[in-house]
Formats: C-alpha cells, structure tokens, sequence
C-alpha cells in the first residue's frame, strides 16, 4: 500500500476501504492457490500475483469473465495466471550484502553461511524448545537519579557486565533483567555510556564490559 492514497475522508470510511483492501488480497491469494491446484506439479511460487491482479482489474473495467463458465474451473484469473507462470526459482541460499560503507551493519559477522549461490540438496530442521517466558517491560522507566549510586542502575548494569566480561549482551536481555527500564530508554542509555567509554559496543544492540578482547570472546554468548 505504499504511495496509495484513500479516497475516504472519515476514520469510519478508512477502516471500510481497508478491510475491502485486505479481502481482496486474500481472495486473489486462494485463486492462485486454486490455480496451482488445478495444474498438478505446478509450483505455487510461480503464479503471479501481479498477473492476478491484473485480470481482476480487466474484469471489473471490462466486464469480461463476470459469469464464469461451469466447465471453467478456475476463471478468467486462473487461466490468466496459469498462461503466465513465472520462471521456476533457484535453490540458493548466501548472505546478505551491505554496499554502502557507513552502514551500521558493515561488519558482517561469520555466521557459517556461504558468500556466494549455492544448490541446497538437503535441509536440517531444528525444533528449539522455548525458553521461560519473561515478564513485559514497563511503559514508563523508573527514575532512580535520587537513588544511592550503587542502587542505580548504571551501576548494576556495569557490574553485571563485568561479572562476565566475555559475553555479549543484547539491549532487550539487560532491560528484562531489571525489568524497571524501557527498551528505548535502554537502547539510549547504552549507547550513552558507550560513547563515553563506560562500556563496549561490539556491534548494532550488542555490549559488552571494557575488558572485552576479541581472543577470548565466547561465540555461544551470542543467540
């Protein structure tokens, strides 16, 4: 819906224009199914929904295929869809590539993927077993500016940073161990005492403790 403009003028014609819009797209999404359907061995990533789209608009603007045929099975959309199948995709998978040189996320790290397209011959499914699930941040922050120092919270971030030093931690697992913050008002705080030194930003929401040495880094503190 990008760049589209709404005719409705009013909050109650808005949601109306919306949910028609949303409608839409599901009933073109079950025609390509149908149209998949219809053709055995026919690859679903192949129909177009731009070619379905397409159609329903000559159907509206042209009145053509309004009464479909009983014999016709998936209408003037299927058939449409059908006749213009796209090519079939490529099995690959690579990592992402980050052109522009300023770009925070520059520092591509090892994750094991392959730089370049591959064949996938096999895949490996792994069911992780979720963890405890945590409580929900607060709306507001707690102001402990009035607090002793080593009840606040600058201070117990540092020490629980220096407890491990070799971990790397996320901005979302600090903010739900004290459970007092929120998470944009942790992201600040973090980057704040980075740019003073207080702490050691490794990469885009991950910190660690001043003592952190790339040597003795523990992969598995990453997730």
């Amino acid at each position: 819906m990008a760049g589209r403009n709404f005719r409705s003028g009013d909050p109650a014609g808005l949601e109306q224009e919306m949910w028609a819009l949303l409608a839409l797209y599901q009933a073109l999404r079950a025609m390509l199914v149908e149209a998949a359907e219809s053709a055995p061995g026919t690859d679903p990533d192949r129909c177009s929904f731009t070619v379905a789209l397409q159609a329903a608009r000559d159907q509206v603007v042209q009145a053509l295929g309004v009464v479909p045929d009983e014999s016709d099975s998936v209408g003037l959309i299927g058939r449409r869809v059908l006749e213009r199948l796209l090519p079939p995709r490529r099995h690959r998978t690579s990592t992402r590539k980050v052109k522009s040189p300023m770009s925070r996320y520059s520092e591509r790290r090892d994750d094991g993927r392959p730089d370049r397209s591959r064949t996938i011959t096999d895949l490996a499914v792994i069911v992780l077993t979720p963890g405890p699930e945590q409580p929900p941040l607060p709306t507001v922050s707690r102001d402990d500016r009035h607090t002793v120092p080593a009840q606040r919270r600058r201070h117990r971030i540092l020490t629980l940073l220096q407890d491990d030093p070799t971990r790397l931690w996320r901005v979302a697992e600090i903010a739900a161990r004290f459970g007092d913050i929120r998470l944009d008002t942790m992201y600040r705080q973090l980057s704040r005492w980075a740019d003073s030194g207080l702490i050691h930003k490794i990469g885009p929401g991950l910190y660690a403790a001043t003592t952190w040495s790339p040597t003795t880094l523990q992969s598995a503190g990453v997730r």
